[in-house]
């Protein structure tokens, strides 16, 4: 439903028809960094986070989901810029030293082979003072969705009448998710199609995979990269603000 102006491997003009073709408020998605962003003062920003740990655990699922079909449309795009996605490795734990140590794009030194997760949280994070940005962290999601999901809906002023708030709230679970996905294309995208892509929407599986020495290079990235205000929020939503 959220045009993906970023997403390479549609051709711009169909995404951009999507766009064109929104008669309610337009929203669009986005990945990038808001040092890859033309920022814009008329724009309402709605920032998601999630603690890194967590974000690898969801994008190790998704990578090594990809079909061959996938890899072909990425790697075949038309203007790709860089080297190819390599298939996923067979190991995680592998893949999260690599992850961990070695960056993609220049200047970053982790994500490998996509972006640094912790540049991308801190370069939201430093303008967090500008009112047209929303932070909303996944923990909190979790932990109470319909006041998140009100807090969102109060930033663009939208009303949301109290007695639609069941349906939003059900049709906001993995199953009702799982059940409007548009299942063909992404059974072209992940082996599993939509079981796959909306696979577990937890945190902290990680805690039962990385030993402390892996974990000890999340740390370190973590301190490289991150202000201490930045990672605690990142790591634990609103509650380390408080």
């Amino acid at each position: 439903m959220s045009p993906w102006l970023d997403m390479r491997m549609f051709p711009l003009e169909h995404v951009l028809t999507q766009l064109e073709e929104q008669t309610h408020r337009r929203f669009i998605k986005t990945h990038l960094p808001l040092d890859g962003l033309r920022f814009d003062q008329r724009v309402k920003y709605v920032y998601v986070g999630r603690d890194t740990r967590d974000v690898f655990m969801s994008w190790w699922n998704h990578y090594r989901s990809f079909t061959e079909g996938a890899l072909l449309s990425f790697n075949t795009a038309p203007g790709r810029v860089g080297p190819e996605l390599p298939p996923c490795p067979d190991d995680i734990h592998d893949y999260w030293r690599t992850f961990m140590t070695r960056g993609w794009f220049d200047g970053e030194k982790e994500g490998y082979p996509a972006q640094s997760p912790l540049h991308h949280a801190q370069s939201w994070w430093d303008y967090r003072h500008l009112t047209n940005i929303l932070f909303v962290h996944y923990a909190d999601l979790l932990t109470d969705f319909q006041a998140e999901a009100q807090r969102i809906a109060n930033f663009p002023e939208i009303e949301v009448p109290e007695e639609v708030w069941p349906t939003i709230i059900r049709k906001c679970t993995l199953s009702e998710m799982r059940a409007a996905a548009p299942h063909e294309r992404l059974e072209q995208l992940l082996k599993g199609g939509a079981e796959a892509f909306f696979y577990k929407g937890t945190n902290n599986r990680w805690k039962e995979v990385l030993s402390a020495d892996e974990l000890a290079l999340y740390d370190a990235a973590a301190q490289r990269v991150l202000t201490p205000d930045c990672r605690r929020w990142l790591e634990n939503g609103k509650s380390a603000l408080c």
